[in-house]
């Protein structure tokens, strides 16, 4: 994907990613532990990817990074998570701030159906009460499609039901709409677990012209995605009815090359999980 076009108005998409630091995080569903003391520092415009099998915490860790985990009735946390050195769950922080810096894009593509494309993108301003002219607002919807890729397919019905897209289509509209309110931070649960081969590369070749602009931290169960994608990785685990933790991270190319833990390189490659 190659940017065309730069948009000249103040409020378009620019890069400001911020590091994101998890201190001690442990966590809690009623009595039972799902997370015990996790640890990792996820610098600011790169890729982190997030491996291990499935119930280890990997997606409880990043829902705990935007605050979606104390939603759930009967969770709870202790830890930090500091953006940019600013912890997240001050009490003095609000909410809607922290949804803005960190945003979040599902497994499963969830455009609004009744909105059209183009409202799509913008919805995230209604949310923050972020007001921007026409103009601004139309720069802004272009901006942020070509940024995740889309522009080019949709230009010529930006009217048209978000719902009617394909599902490669959906779930980089959904980035787009991320996009939209600037976030320093973009995390991803299982974006491509429900796509074709032929949109995967799409939304993997949208994360990759995004890296250096925003902090993308993703979950993926596909060890080949994580290599292409990611620079660094951390692998979690949850062993006989332990709480997830991880047991190893450092950059990709190590961890899939040279582990240190031999977990690690079985997992990767294959024996299990």
């Amino acid at each position: 994907m190659i940017l065309t076009e730069t948009a000249t108005d103040a409020y378009a998409p620019v890069g400001d990613a911020a590091p994101l630091d998890a201190r001690s995080i442990s966590a809690w569903f009623g009595e039972r532990k799902v997370l015990d003391r996790v640890s990792l520092e996820m610098p600011a415009g790169t890729v982190t990817a997030l491996i291990g099998p499935s119930g280890c915490g990997k997606s409880t860790f990043l829902r705990i990074l935007n605050r979606m985990h104390e939603l759930v009735p009967g969770a709870t946390l202790a830890g930090e998570v500091l953006l940019a050195g600013s912890d997240i769950y001050d009490a003095e922080r609000r909410l809607t701030e922290v949804r803005r810096q960190i945003g979040m894009v599902f497994q499963k593509p969830n455009p609004f159906p009744a909105m059209s494309i183009y409202e799509n993108v913008t919805a995230g301003l209604k949310l923050t009460a972020t007001r921007i002219s026409r103009s601004e607002r139309d720069d802004l919807v272009e901006q942020c499609l070509l940024r995740a890729g889309l522009w080019n397919e949709v230009r010529d019905r930006l009217r048209q039901p978000g719902g009617a897209l394909s599902g490669g289509q959906q779930q980089r509209l959904c980035i787009a709409r991320s996009l939209a309110v600037r976030p320093r931070v973009l995390l991803m649960d299982e974006p491509c677990s429900a796509l074709d081969p032929t949109s995967t590369r799409r939304v993997e070749e949208t994360i990759a012209e995004l890296a250096s602009q925003i902090t993308i931290v993703i979950v993926t169960h596909n060890m080949q995605q994580a290599q292409r994608v990611s620079q660094q990785c951390a692998f979690f685990l949850a062993e006989q009815n332990t709480p997830g933790h991880i047991v190893e991270h450092g950059p990709t190319d190590q961890m899939f090359r040279r582990p240190r833990d031999p977990r690690t390189e079985d997992y990767v490659n294959g024996r299990f999980g």
